[in-house]
């Protein structure tokens, strides 16, 4: 017997949502057993609990540009947020990420361990409550996905199993221990995984990925400093991926940007994402951050001053990597809509996107340069002067210009969703789905995996990407290293497509450590040191679990 009060809390909160279909006859001091709350709550309840982990993933990973997003994302070469005058200063905890220089009380750091250990704790809720086989192979993967996270971020997780006595802290996990227990789990939860489920559920597609960025991170999760790879792990990588691939169940979409529409719910990419309804808030995630937190007040002029938050930008560097020729002819890149001849994933093609375009002028990809309503008229900035995004920052992230409005290069990928009667976009109501793994992710860790092997099947893995390329409407590349160890955006490597292809996805804080070049200098990062390769365990966690370890250097 558990004594648990939160346990108890748990059933009676349960029994009231259910509308009282379970009377628990509880005295003061009175326990309940684990069979016991099981047997109150019932299979309904147990659905609940169920859907209430898939509901948290919301906050972490879609609803708020300061979690999962800011701390991979920021702290990379694709993302930064420049302090505008008063707006996006916040202490400087957006500067901080992008310049490696944060520490244990980061805000960010703090809400996002915290938001992923939710996660950790409600889906092994639903394992202390004899689900079915199949639910509970949802919860471990839901779980482990989040343990994921916690591992690539900081290095270690808390882990609390069914049964385990709630007045002893966690155990934690970390290094080899840790990548052995997430390939277990997820391992084990795979045969389970219903084969009818759709991409909004745990499926065993989404498995199979998720142990594919395991495996292939297996050797930088133990040893950030100097990632190693087995050609074990590499055949489970390509093993597992043409598996995917030869199932004939996912294709490449045709228009980049369609898998990131209001209408992207049907993406012949999308194997496991966050759905939402236009126009409905139950469970919607809030994609609409995605959008708000780049665009100028003034993006769209229907909405205006109400378009979006201006913070937001991606780097003048990143932005060339989409051109194969940036390193040996920088004056090749314009920085105008000329650019977006090279790669369809760029954006701003002179052809509209129906969806957004004819609507509001906004063409997805990146919006740099001077930007215009759907008539064609330019649009002005609140000081009346021409809305142009210009891709120099102040090198110290701090604007005090008189272009402090428009300065850095913003990025569309999802795109608002139109199709609010009143004629403006819906915020809190977008449609957009949020996607947590695509088709192409494992592509390109098929192709990884066959570089990284001790026999490299390079032709093979460049065959595979140009396949990808040509369906960018993206000339071939006729070579493609693995990484330039000096040039984190040098176009001609596997690092730079993973770039164009999954920016702003929340992928590029891991890929640059896997490839070895987290700690080189980029832009708006003057200086660096290894401990950062790893965020720190905030204080307060270590407060409340005394088998956490801080990181390092911190």
């Amino acid at each position: 017997m558990i004594k648990s009060r939160n346990y108890k809390i748990f059933a009676l909160l349960l029994a009231v949502t259910l509308g009282g279909c379970t009377k628990l006859n509880e005295k003061l001091n009175s326990t309940f057993t684990n069979d016991q709350v099981a047997a109150g709550l019932g299979a309904q309840g147990v659905t609940l609990l169920l859907q209430a982990t898939y509901v948290d993933f919301a906050t972490p990973f879609i609803g708020d540009q300061g979690e999962v997003f800011s701390l991979e994302e920021n702290s990379s070469d694709e993302s930064l947020v420049p302090t505008r005058g008063g707006d996006w200063d916040d202490n400087g905890v957006w500067r901080v990420v992008h310049n490696h220089t944060w520490n244990a009380d980061h805000s960010q750091v703090l809400s996002v361990f915290n938001n992923l250990n939710k996660i950790n704790f409600d889906a092994t809720n639903v394992l202390n409550f004899q689900p079915s086989a199949e639910q509970a192979a949802e919860a471990r993967f839901l779980r482990a996905y989040a343990l994921y996270y916690l591992l690539d971020l900081y290095g270690q997780f808390p882990v609390r199993n069914p049964g385990d006595n709630l007045l002893n802290a966690p155990k934690v996990y970390s290094g080899e221990d840790a990548v052995q227990f997430l390939i277990s789990e997820v391992t084990a939860a795979m045969p389970d995984l219903s084969t009818s489920n759709g991409s909004s559920k745990a499926n065993q597609d989404a498995a199979k990925a998720l142990l594919m960025r395991i495996y292939l991170n297996h050797g930088a999760f133990v040893n950030r400093a100097a990632p190693t790879f087995s050609d074990a792990d590499m055949q489970q990588v390509i093993t597992l991926g043409n598996q995917i691939i030869s199932s004939g169940k996912y294709s490449y979409m045709s228009n980049y940007f369609d898998n990131f529409s209001a209408t992207n719910g049907g993406s012949t990419e999308g194997i496991f994402g966050y759905p939402s309804t236009s126009g409905v808030a139950a469970n919607n995630g809030g994609v609409d951050t995605r959008w708000m937190m780049t665009f100028h007040y003034n993006e769209y002029d229907a909405q205006a001053p109400n378009a979006g938050w201006n913070g937001f930008s991606t780097i003048g560097d990143f932005y060339s990597s989409f051109n194969l020729n940036s390193l040996t002819n920088p004056s090749s890149v314009t920085f105008s809509r000329a650019d977006t001849t090279w790669d369809t994933r760029l954006g701003g093609r002179t052809t509209s996107y129906p969806q957004t375009t004819l609507a509001s002028g906004i063409r997805p990809g990146f919006l740099v340069n001077q930007q215009y309503d759907q008539n064609g008229v330019a649009l002005k900035d609140r000081k009346g002067n021409p809305l142009a995004f210009d891709p120099t920052i102040a090198s110290n992230m701090i604007e005090t210009g008189s272009n402090l409005e428009v300065t850095g290069i913003r990025v569309a990928k999802y795109v608002p969703d139109f199709s609010d009667p009143s004629g403006k976009y819906y915020s809190s109501n977008s449609g957009n789905w949020v996607w947590f793994i695509r088709y192409p992710e494992v592509v390109l860790m098929v192709a990884e995996a066959m570089m990284r092997q001790s026999s490299p099947d390079n032709a093979g893995a460049l065959a595979l990407v140009n396949a990808l390329r040509a369906v960018r409407g993206a000339s071939p590349m006729t070579t493609m290293a693995l990484v330039n160890t000096s040039n984190t955006t040098d176009p001609n490597t596997l690092l730079a497509e993973r770039g164009r292809e999954l920016y702003w996805e929340s992928f590029r804080r891991t890929d640059l450590i896997r490839f070895g070049v987290f700690n080189v200098l980029w832009q708006y990062k003057p200086s660096d040191d290894p401990k950062y390769l790893v965020f720190p365990i905030p204080t307060q966690a270590i407060a409340s679990n005394p088998n956490l370890k801080q990181n390092p250097g911190y």
